[in-house]
């Protein structure tokens, strides 16, 4: 699939068929990820795949806008790692930066991918932190439930020209 249309045609899928998601094409989403641009490009970047049934249904008891990890085959926990740091602040930018690759990557192959929220919700952070014995340091930021689609959403036009303004506002 051509880049722009990659870009254009991608949807939030958060209904998938039973098909195992392979290890390779986990592999190449995760290349695709750690592709992104980060700050002094220091990649501040860990990455978990959850493909532990039982630890994909313990998420939505914590997190409620992820039901759909329960029937998504794997999952991708990005999360920023403090000690990779070397401009603070900027893991946020950095990790959403790997999040949306890894969103396009999925869908350049032919999977369905949403973003769900975790950071900044302390609780979010803290539950995920705990399920997935993470250390400190590493702050959850985004999970990507990743499947085979089992729905087909319309390509919408979203481009808005009223919120593009030419050198002054």
């Amino acid at each position: 699939m051509e880049a722009l249309e990659t870009i254009l045609t991608r949807h939030s899928i958060r209904r998938y068929t039973p098909a195992p998601v392979p290890d390779s094409l986990v592999t190449e989403i995760l290349q695709a990820a750690m592709s992104a641009p980060s700050a002094g490009n220091q990649q501040p970047w860990q990455f978990v795949v959850v493909a532990d049934r039982l630890l994909r249904e313990e998420i939505p008891t914590f997190h409620p806008y992820a039901q759909m990890v329960r029937e998504a085959p794997v999952a991708i926990l990005v999360c920023g790692d403090l000690r990779l740091e070397s401009y603070p602040g900027h893991w946020v930018q950095d990790c959403s930066a790997a999040t949306q690759n890894i969103l396009l990557a999925a869908h350049a192959k032919g999977l369905g991918a949403v973003w769900v929220g975790v950071y900044p919700k302390e609780e979010r952070v803290a539950r995920f932190q705990e399920l997935l014995g993470l250390p400190a340091q590493v702050i959850p930021l985004a999970l990507v439930p990743l499947g085979f689609p089992a729905e087909h959403l319309p390509t919408a036009n979203r481009f808005n020209a009223s919120r593009v303004h030419r050198d002054r506002w």
